[in-house]
């Protein structure tokens, strides 16, 4: 090899080091976000988790699992003195959020702590709006019980528009109804620099 191949391999390798140096700065100098979760979705499952106060003395993880298929919300409490589940309560979906049987619903789920050693779950369908805060508690027989806080809407009801000459409640007269032109229409306004003929 002569000298100039050396010279050139040289530059190469010296230039090779300095553009992963830049990479490098670049790549490591850039913050990256963290990502932790509480909650995991697979087909037709959500689950969640968070602490859950059953005994003071103990503290006890809470599994909330949201089963599409059968609309209910599954909820246990591991006990880690046993390391064991200690059975599931359930909660059923269709009723609690008045869903109509086999409807396309879209559920949100996740847990946020409200008291020490207490988490909530906040439990979201976006097609009706609406929007339900539980908590898991110790059941009067062993167990768990699902208590339910709140239900509220997130988005508010449309309230019905009243159309003119439908009467009272603005419900349609039985029948097909003629439509009069222009009612109920924006007046037209010509364009800026439209022509008048």
């Amino acid at each position: 090899m002569g000298r100039g191949t050396g010279v050139v391999c040289g530059i190469a390798a010296g230039l090779g080091v300095g553009v992963g140096a830049v990479v490098a700065v670049l790549a490591l100098g850039r913050e990256m976000p963290v990502k932790a979760a509480s909650n995991d979705r697979y087909d037709d499952y959500v689950m969640a988790t968070g602490a859950v106060n059953i005994n003071p003395k103990i503290q006890a993880d809470g599994v909330w699992l949201l089963d599409y298929k059968s609309g209910k919300l599954l909820a246990t409490v591991i006990d880690k003195a046993q390391g064991k589940i200690v059975g599931w309560a359930e909660v059923d979906l269709v009723g609690e959020f008045e869903l109509a049987p086999k409807a396309d619903v879209h559920f949100l789920m996740t847990t946020g702590w409200v008291s020490a050693g207490q988490s909530a779950l906040y439990l979201a369908e976006t097609s009706t709006g609406k929007f339900g805060v539980y908590t898991m508690a110790a059941g009067p027989t062993g167990g768990v019980v699902v208590r339910r806080h709140d239900m509220s809407t997130f988005r508010p009801e449309k309230p019905a528009v009243p159309v003119p000459g439908a009467g009272v409640g603005g419900a349609l007269p039985a029948g097909p109804q003629p439509i009069a032109p222009g009612v109920g229409l924006p007046p037209v306004v010509p364009a800026a620099g439209a022509e008048k003929k």
